[in-house]
């Protein structure tokens, strides 16, 4: 049965032991196999392609996401051309501009070139992806999921009460004025490197990043604290690739397949379900995060009003990751996440 809270300053501890032991992302394991049979190839042969270009961002850690997966083909002699793309996030559009809202953004000139044919696939962060599959192109693996979680870095071993947190993320502030109210969040843009070297000029007291993008990078500052679950719910698919397709490439499928992490999948499938039934956008203040156990798939969410002054919780198990974001979502409209996220869409 799903459970659900609201208004206390830090969430309860789950009734089961989550399981957070996430490999490293630099870690040589062999994924899982799919639990979907390969389907017949209808256009190529999947013997033949021995090279396949690989759309990304420009951003360095972008550039090391596509560098992993290139890496991991590498390993069954397909050779890779990286091909850097500038998107319309890169470029500070802004979210009005984009049908997926800021999800789009970041994702919209790779997409673009996947559906004409400039490149064969694309490597994305899954948490810039919508949360719903164009027509036309699929997410067709998500290899091991790095460390989904968030980390406080700060110029000294301490935050005091009172100094100044920088993000771009809401979820983020929400969540962390409310496990810290006497802490100031003001807004901070830019990539990993930029965040850092703020930090480190004087102008804030620390920075709230996500830990797979810091080991990604092999940047591990001085001060650097993991954030607990129950303080800080990591947004839907941080931490985990995805490697986008055209739906109807089956050589191109065949060989991404063989990147796939089961488990690891069954946890984006979760988190992007559960976005996509609560109006989707990556700029809303919702946390999720799924596993796949033996016995069906856990989902852990919060939607945090900005200011932290209002949270609402939900947690529940079922056999699938559409059953379970199902009930989530439903225990956390029940407990007025609907109203908190109208009002952060300015529907209210």
């Amino acid at each position: 049965m799903p459970s659900s809270g609201s208004g206390s300053a830090r969430l309860p501890a789950p009734r089961t032991r989550w399981h957070v032991r996430w490999p490293s992302c630099s870690a040589s394991t062999t994924p899982g196999r799919p639990d979907r049979p390969e389907r017949p190839s209808r256009a190529r042969s999947a013997a033949v392609v021995t090279r396949l270009r690989i759309g990304t961002r420009r951003s360095r850690l972008a550039l090391a996401q596509a560098g992993e997966v290139a890496a991991r083909l590498a390993a069954f002699g397909v050779e890779t051309e990286l091909l850097p793309m500038t998107t319309s996030g890169d470029r500070g559009a802004s979210p009005d501009r984009s049908p997926f809202g800021l999800k789009g953004l970041f994702v919209d000139a790779i997409e673009d070139a996947l559906r004409s044919g400039r490149i064969d696939l694309a490597v994305h962060s899954a948490k810039d992806l919508p949360s719903e599959d164009p027509p036309g192109l699929t997410v067709a693996a998500v290899p091991e999921r790095s460390d989904p979680f968030d980390v406080l870095v700060t110029r000294e071993p301490w935050l005091r009460d009172g100094g100044v947190v920088g993000t771009s993320s809401l979820r983020r502030r929400a969540q962390f004025l409310r496990s810290r109210p006497g802490v100031r969040v003001e807004e901070l843009r830019g990539n990993v490197d930029t965040r850092l070297r703020r930090l480190n000029e004087g102008a804030l007291d620390g920075v709230l990043l996500a830990a797979a993008g810091l080991a990604r990078l092999g940047v591990r500052p001085a001060n650097a604290r993991p954030l607990p679950i129950e303080d800080m719910v990591p947004a839907p698919g941080q931490g985990a690739l995805a490697i986008q397709t055209r739906a109807d490439d089956d050589a191109t499928l065949a060989i991404l397949a063989r990147l796939e992490h089961a488990r690891s999948r069954a946890a984006f499938d979760a988190e992007r379900r559960l976005t996509s039934l609560l109006g989707g956008g990556c700029a809303l203040p919702l946390g999720a995060y799924a596993e796949q156990r033996d016995e069906g798939t856990r989902l852990l969410a919060v939607v945090v009003r900005p200011d932290g002054e209002d949270l609402v919780w939900a947690q529940a198990e079922a056999g699938t990751p559409e059953e379970v974001a199902g009930q989530v979502a439903e225990t956390l409209r029940r407990g007025g996440a609907d109203a908190i996220l109208a009002a952060v869409r300015g529907e209210a």
